[in-house]
């Protein structure tokens, strides 16, 4: 195993761990509810910078069938686990600036470091960029926290539930086209496939979070016609973009796949509607 490997599994299996350990001190349901809001914030802002604007690429060297789609592991690394876990703990234990500054300059440090190893390099980005953006990313964790453990209705309960089904719907959405290569999108934003799967795949999974929000929120509608509706909808959205040409599915499974995962996603949503509507 290269020292890149090590590098991202050992920040993984950390952020993991230290996961575990503020669900147990600070209980599951709430601490879990934070995570994925921030899981679904860092996936909105590593869409435009990262898949649009290709700010970074990193080399954990896991996958080696594709640069990009290894490049995605990394990232989810970092914005999936590593710096969600980080604003959950600042959240959830009421930590105070210090603790924004250290985690802040941690990271920063951390990203120095994988510069150094030359497992990750800038585009565009900037460490600066890190540094005055972090604090505003923690600052975000502890109003979301504030609201998390209050019953939510209205603006404020959609925009959470989106973040949460959005981290849902982001990562088992792009998880098959890396691992098993399944499908590859063909839009014309990039001319790496990879690249263009990447960015349309983001597209895709920002649009689709928001169908699922409000099908979840429509009351008047029959519980049992929202599992009928969805996955029809869905099955009509890969025909059409098949027919397009943009989506080309490469395994038999693939359509089958997305249709079960629209079913899932939905349940999944009035689930987080559910708890959020509660509090605490």
């Amino acid at each position: 195993m290269s020292i890149n490997s090590l590098c991202y599994l050992g920040l993984s299996l950390l952020s993991i761990i230290f996961m575990i350990y503020i669900c147990y001190k600070k209980g599951i349901r709430n601490s879990l509810l934070l995570f994925l809001a921030m899981v679904g914030l860092g996936y909105v802002i590593e869409a435009i910078i990262y898949n649009f604007l290709g700010s970074y690429i990193y080399y954990p060297k896991i996958l080696r069938h594709d640069r990009i789609y290894d490049s995605n592991i990394g990232a989810m690394a970092s914005n999936a686990l590593a710096l969600p876990v980080s604003a959950t703990f600042i959240a959830v234990f009421h930590k105070n600036w210090r603790w924004i500054i250290f985690f802040t300059g941690l990271f920063t440090g951390i990203e120095w470091l994988f510069l150094e190893l030359h497992i990750y390099s800038h585009h565009w980005w900037k460490l600066g960029y890190t540094l005055l953006g972090l604090p505003f990313y923690y600052l975000t964790a502890k109003f979301l926290f504030k609201k998390i453990i209050l019953p939510l209705q209205g603006t404020l309960h959609s925009l959470l539930l989106y973040l949460i089904v959005g981290s849902f719907s982001g990562t088992f959405q792009i998880i098959p086209i890396m691992l098993f290569s399944s499908r590859y999108y063909q839009f014309g934003w990039w001319a790496n496939q990879s690249m263009d799967t990447n960015a349309f795949g983001a597209s895709f999974y920002l649009c689709d979070s928001l169908f699922y929000v409000v099908v979840a929120e429509l009351s008047f509608f029959p519980r049992w016609l929202k599992y009928v509706i969805v996955p029809l909808c869905m099955y009509a959205v890969t025909n059409i973009l098949s027919k397009l040409g943009i989506l080309h599915s490469l395994v038999w499974w693939d359509p089958w796949y997305f249709i079960i995962l629209s079913i899932t996603t939905i349940w999944f949503t009035e689930s987080m509607s559910k708890r959020l509507e509660k509090g605490k």
